[in-house]
């Protein structure tokens, strides 16, 4: 296919996208070359809540010198989140994904050895299989005081974690736009791959991902809108603005958005993975979709835009099934099994993972598929703790307490 063609390419079916299997593909148009390559930077953001390591359960509120610790080892990569029991860790900006996984590993187990000496433990889960949010209160910041006062209920139940992964596309605000655009697609495999919630209150959701049910109480979450230009999206931000509805663009709390901080697009949709090495892959695999966009803006091609009504029907899939019940495949208008979609995605990237030196970390994605997220894991936990006699109690806490060692071991270099 040359530059700015309206023919698509013709691929084989059993190489390429599987809703491009024709002479025709549907999911190109063209689109505006760029002129300067982007960094292709990424920073990780987890949340975790810390439990109490004697009652399994999420402690009420942790000391302020926890916190002040955790600072003084970590220098700035560390925060309050919006409950007083949670803790936000955040790596500086890598360079590539060898940086992040030791800062990562670093900040997982600085914070585990500070909890540890309040009888505190971290668990990397987007929710608790147990505690009540009754119990708990919000950080008595300004932020979270505001955030607490305007939107009220919805609010007081956010007893939910997530992990928000920030890539690094230059000074570049157009393409931030354009690749805003393009990324929805993917965000229902990125949740299904991360999904760790599937219980709360003390039940089994049947959802892999009840995190989102809870997170889409709030307003300006879900998808984020299409936008033509970047002063497009500055237009509908500044709208808001000026009504008073909200300070600035970090208040919109969409799956992916532009970072109102940085120079980058942030992800949001992912839960918080247990396992480490499951994090580091699907921050990389969101690095090299990116980056594989960004070659097909270099060949005047960009990925087909979708209705939100398709998009949302597979961020449901995903939210509900996790890996299990596959995604809709829009070209085929078909489910298709995550396995094959996942194969087809890696197909599409590995040029971009050799590139950005994640080629390990996209292998792992076949890891994640094949043993289970740690929505999986928890439910097998559980599972395994009442078929020993486990009472009910009993076996949430067996849940806690694998989450816990997950959370907390180091993998091997």
């Amino acid at each position: 296919m040359t530059p700015g063609s309206s023919a698509g390419p013709a691929f084989s079916p059993t190489s390429w996208p599987i809703s491009c299997a024709t002479t025709t593909c549907s999911r190109w148009s063209t689109s505006k070359v760029a002129t300067a390559a982007p960094p292709f930077t990424l920073g990780i953001e987890e949340e975790y809540l810390l439990v109490d390591k004697e009652t399994r359960a999420v402690t009420d509120k942790a000391p302020e010198s926890l916190f002040e610790e955790c600072e003084k080892r970590l220098k700035g990569r560390v925060a309050h989140e919006f409950l007083s029991s949670q803790i936000e860790v955040n790596t500086s900006v890598c360079t590539d994904i060898t940086q992040a996984r030791a800062e990562l590993t670093e900040l997982r187990t600085t914070v585990a050895d500070v909890a540890d000496g309040y009888g505190l433990a971290p668990i990397a889960a987007s929710t608790h299989p147990f505690s009540l949010w009754e119990s708990q209160h919000h950080t008595d910041r300004a932020r979270y005081n505001e955030i607490a006062r305007d939107i009220q209920a919805p609010a007081h139940r956010l007893m939910i974690c997530g992990m928000h992964v920030h890539v690094g596309l230059g000074d570049d605000d157009e393409l931030r736009i354009d690749l805003l655009n393009q990324i929805s697609y993917f965000l229902p495999h990125l949740l299904a791959l991360s999904t760790s919630s599937p219980f709360w209150r003390g039940q089994d959701t049947g959802l892999k991902s009840y995190r989102l049910s809870i997170f889409d109480e709030l307003p300006r979450t879900g998808l984020p809108n299409q936008f033509q230009s970047f002063s497009e999206y500055q237009r509908h931000v500044q709208v808001l603005i000026d009504a008073g509805l909200i300070e600035d663009a970090t208040k919109l709390w969409w799956d992916v958005r532009p970072s109102g901080r940085f120079p980058t697009l942030e992800m949001r949709i992912a839960d918080v993975c247990p396992l480490m090495e499951d994090a580091l892959a699907i921050a990389a695999l969101f690095t090299c979709i990116l980056r594989m966009l960004y070659r097909l803006k270099l060949q005047n091609q960009r990925w087909r835009i979708y209705s939100p009504m398709l998009l949302e029907e597979n961020r449901w899939r995903a939210q509900r099934y996790g890996l299990d019940e596959g995604l809709v495949d829009f070209g085929k208008g078909a489910v298709i099994p995550f396995g094959l979609l996942l194969d087809e995605i890696t197909g599409l990237i590995a040029e971009d993972a050799e590139a950005l030196g994640c080629t390990a970390q996209i292998t792992h994605l076949k890891t994640i598929r094949e043993r289970g997220t740690g929505a999986h894991r928890q439910l097998a936990a559980h599972a395994e703790a009442l078929a020993a006699g486990a009472t009910p109690d009993a076996a949430l806490a067996a849940v806690v307490d694998r989450l816990i060692l997950e959370t907390t071991q180091v993998p091997e270099a």
